[in-house]
């Protein structure tokens, strides 16, 4: 009886040390698997990766030490500074024509001035993060209009979504403009258990450029670093433009596509993780 006793005590205490070891990474989702795309021939998204500030406050290898845990040639999909009519539907139609999901880091004023589009956003089943209010550079302005600036661009995009004015983020997702960071803000967000995304690779597609153009740069760095965080601008004619061929480039790549969710209460803390749990797409 007491080597059975010490035999549990041993299991648990493995047990425990592995969940510790797993809190450290970002958790797979079973519960949320990627939908299969009804259509032949398409990109489909093959996981959905749930993501916690406990385990990963911060990531992105363009401005952090960490990234998000995907394996070689599994992207996500990021679009910034919208949401903007003129152009968010098409990047709209060109991941829908792919069964493709993306996280949208919408700005404040203008989800306020267009509600039915980050509603629209959230019903074809992407993910709505947060830009602040007006894009302002918060390095420009006063500290003490710092926490506005982001408060008042989170309760806009709530209020937008959900009819809430609220400062607490269904999806506590963050991206700063600029990429523009102090540890105060950094460490102000990580206590409201907000995660702050970086990228790991961009198509610089603030500036001028062609929708070809734009495709090989950015088909180019992929080809470099083979997998990562993507950050595009959705109110980027070119972007919306090029986006078409650069899905059929991961799709014809062999690339896989992963979608990004807040993790579920307990995930991370000491209750450990969900299950680990890569969803892939089968060949259509």
């Amino acid at each position: 009886m007491t080597n059975i006793g010490g035999g549990n005590k041993r299991a648990s205490k493995s047990m425990n040390m592995l969940w510790v070891t797993l809190a450290a990474a970002v958790a797979w989702t079973a519960a949320a698997q990627a939908a299969v795309c009804p259509r032949k021939g398409t990109l489909g998204t093959s996981g959905i990766l749930s993501v916690d500030a406990a385990s990963t406050p911060r990531v992105g290898l363009k401005n952090f030490p960490q990234t998000l845990p995907l394996a070689d040639h599994e992207v996500v999909l990021t679009f910034d500074d919208g949401p903007w009519p003129p152009t968010t539907p098409r990047v709209l139609a060109a991941l829908a024509h792919e069964c493709a999901k993306a996280t949208f880091f919408l700005i404040g004023k203008p989800a306020s001035e267009h509600p039915e589009l980050v509603r629209r956003i959230a019903a074809e089943g992407h993910t709505i993060g947060h830009h602040t209010w007006l894009h302002r550079s918060l390095l420009q302005i006063k500290p003490s209009e710092t926490t506005e600036e982001i408060d008042h661009g989170i309760s806009a995009v709530e209020m937008a979504l959900h009819g809430v004015a609220t400062t607490t983020p269904s999806t506590p997702f963050f991206r700063f403009p600029g990429f523009e960071t102090t540890p105060a803000t950094l460490d102000f967000l990580q206590s409201r258990g907000i995660v702050v995304f970086g990228a790991d690779l961009w198509a610089s597609d603030w500036n001028p450029m062609t929708p070809k153009q734009e495709l090989k740069l950015l088909t180019d760095r992929l080809a470099a670093v083979g997998k990562g965080i993507i950050l595009l601008h959705d109110p980027k004619g070119h972007t919306a433009a090029m986006l078409p061929a650069f899905l059929h480039y991961l799709r014809d790549n062999g690339y896989h596509l992963v979608h990004l969710v807040p993790a579920k209460p307990g995930v991370g803390s000491d209750r450990g993780p969900e299950p680990l749990n890569r969803v892939r797409k089968s060949d259509n």
